[in-house]
C-alpha cells in the first residue's frame, strides 16, 4: 500500500512538470517570423514585483509596476488586457488609414485624437486615400505599467507588418511596412468605465 502511494505521488509530480513545460510557449513561434501584438501571444517575461503583494500593501510598502495596478484593480488580467490592446491596435491603425474619425474618437484621448485628425485632414486636402491590410495579427508585449494617483498606465510594445494601399493625384501605390511602436494606455481607477484609452504613441526599436 505504501509503494502505491509513493508511485502515485511521483506520477503527480511528473505530470505537473510536463504541464509546466508544455503549457508554455518556448522559443520562436511561426508568427514571430512575421513580427506577430497577435492572437498567438508570446507571454511577456514576468516583471519584478509583478505578482500582487497584499501583505506588503497592508504594511504600507509602496508598490510599483503591475503590482501597483493590481493592488488598485484586483480584476486586472494581463493576458486579457494584451488581447484587448491588440484588437485596439488593429482598429486604430485601420481607422486612421480610412479616415474613420468616429471609431478613433472612441479609442483615443483628446490630445492624440487631434494629432490623428490633423493628419487625416491633410490627406483629404491632398485628395489621398489609404487602405491598410495586416499580413498577420500584431504582436504585443508588456513594456511597463504603473499607477500615479488614480490613473493606471500601461505601455505595450507592438510589432506589426501590414500593407498600405494608397491612391492620390499621382496614381496608386503599395507599401509593405514593418513597424515597432510603444502605445501607452490609461484608465481612471475610480471610474466605472472599464475601458482603457490610448494617450501616447512612440516609435520603438524592433
Amino acid at each position: 500500500m505504501l509503494e502505491l502511494i509513493i508511485f502515485a505521488g511521483l506520477a503527480v509530480v511528473v505530470l505537473y512538470q510536463l504541464y509546466s513545460v508544455l503549457g508554455r510557449r518556448v522559443g520562436r513561434q511561426p508568427e514571430d517570423n512575421a513580427a506577430d501584438p497577435a492572437v498567438a501571444t508570446v507571454k511577456p517575461a514576468r516583471l519584478e514585483g509583478e505578482e500582487p503583494q497584499a501583505a506588503e500593501a497592508a504594511e504600507g510598502v509602496a508598490l510599483s509596476g503591475l503590482a501597483a495596478v493590481r493592488a488598485r484593480d484586483s480584476s486586472f488580467d494581463l493576458s486579457r488586457f494584451l488581447g484587448g490592446a491588440k484588437g485596439a491596435y488593429e482598429m486604430v491603425v485601420t481607422a486612421f488609414a480610412a479616415g474613420d474619425r468616429d471609431t478613433l474618437r472612441n479609442l483615443l484621448a483628446p490630445g492624440i485624437l487631434a494629432t490623428f485628425d490633423a493628419e487625416i485632414a491633410r490627406r483629404e486636402s491632398e485628395g489621398r486615400t489609404e487602405i491598410v491590410e495586416f499580413a498577420h495579427p500584431p504582436r504585443a508585449d508588456l513594456e511597463k505599467a504603473d499607477v500615479a494617483g488614480d490613473t493606471a498606465s500601461v505601455t505595450v510594445r507592438f510589432l506589426a507588418e501590414f500593407r498600405s494601399r494608397t491612391k492620390g493625384p499621382e496614381g496608386e501605390g503599395v507599401d509593405d511596412r514593418r513597424t515597432a511602436e510603444l502605445w501607452t494606455f490609461e484608465r481612471n481607477l475610480k471610474s466605472r468605465d472599464p475601458n482603457w484609452t490610448l494617450v501616447r504613441v512612440d516609435a520603438a526599436e524592433a
